[in-house]
């Protein structure tokens, strides 16, 4: 199937969330989350942190910022009808069989889907969402329901792992996953310092600042688009495929999926950056976004982390 063609971002609403390009820190984050955008078939990032560490706040200002709404928010507590959608109630009372649109269709309409604390939501929903990112199908055949429809939208999750990890079969069906990073002092001080200003300039009727900033996002979401663009052309020569499947293997990655992703995300970090071709130094800087998760710890409930361990058992590759 063919990625996905550009959505016409709305005007971004003034809604008390800081402006993407203002965000202070958090940069592989930032970067899962762009390159999931340009490559959309990645499958979804699954962010890890503690409370406090900004996991919503960025993907909301990220929504913002790529398609000009918040994305859509599936609930803790979603059933399947509300998921995949069945039939409207009210008007199964009056007779009359109508099919209501789940969640899945709306994220395909506005172009991302948000599952807050994913760790916590039944496993089968989560295998139900994982499907159809990963097949652009959602089939449905229940209750008198028989329809299959073409769907394509982003997905990230977020979680607690204090509050709880996923399976690790769920966890390898996440194309990337990042964790969010405590801010150093210096991070910290900026941080404070931009959401004072952010919280002062939405009370202004005009504000600089916040159109600055709205431009800053638009020239991101450009750029994003011409790299979505440019990823079909973009080669990744025989070299590089074995310099992914070498990599997974030394790392121990469970199964080949993390191959596949370590060349599909490195093969849109070439295009954000406006490379022709895919190089070492791309396959190396996604490593850690496309296999910190599937690694043998992984299916043990293991810390999710990545450190000079895993460096130095691959830099012998990069030379």
């Amino acid at each position: 199937m063919s990625e996905p063609q550009s959505r016409a971002a709305a005007p971004a609403p003034r809604v008390p969330i800081l402006p993407y390009s203002r965000i202070v820190g958090q940069e592989d984050l930032k970067l899962a989350l762009e390159l999931n955008f340009i490559a959309p078939r990645i499958g979804g990032v699954l962010i890890a942190g503690q409370r406090g560490t900004a996991k919503s706040t960025v993907v909301r200002a990220f929504a913002l910022m790529s398609g000009g709404e918040l994305p859509v928010t599936l609930p803790i507590n979603a059933t399947d009808d509300r998921v995949v959608g069945g039939w409207e109630l009210d008007s199964l009372m009056r007779g009359v069989a109508k099919p209501q649109p789940g969640l899945l269709e709306e994220a395909d309409r506005k172009g991302l889907l948000y599952i807050d604390e994913v760790n916590l939501l039944d496993d089968h929903l989560v295998n139900i969402i994982l499907d159809v990112v990963s097949t652009g199908v959602l089939s449905i055949q229940r209750e008198g329901i028989d329809l299959a429809r073409q769907l394509t939208f982003g997905l990230v999750g977020t979680m607690n792992p204090e509050e709880g990890s996923l399976r690790a079969q769920l966890l390898d069906r996440f194309g990337l996953m990042v964790a969010a990073s405590e801010l150093d002092l210096d991070e910290r001080r900026r941080m404070i310092t931009t959401v004072l200003t952010f919280e002062e300039e939405l009370e202004a009727e005009d504000s600089a600042w916040l159109r600055a900033a709205q431009d800053e996002d638009d020239t991101l979401r450009t750029a994003l688009l011409e790299a979505r663009d440019r990823l079909k052309d973009i080669r990744l020569d025989e070299s590089v495929s074995g310099l992914c499947a070498e990599a997974a293997e030394l790392l121990g990655a469970i199964g080949q999926r993390g191959d596949l992703l370590v060349a599909k995300t490195a093969r849109a970090l070439a295009a954000r950056d406006g490379h022709r071709q895919v190089e070492p130094d791309h396959v190396r800087r996604v490593l850690p976004l496309a296999l910190r998760h599937r690694r043998p710890e992984s299916a043990h409930g293991a810390a999710l982390t990545w450190g000079p361990d895993e460096d130095d058992r691959v830099s012998a590759l990069f030379g």
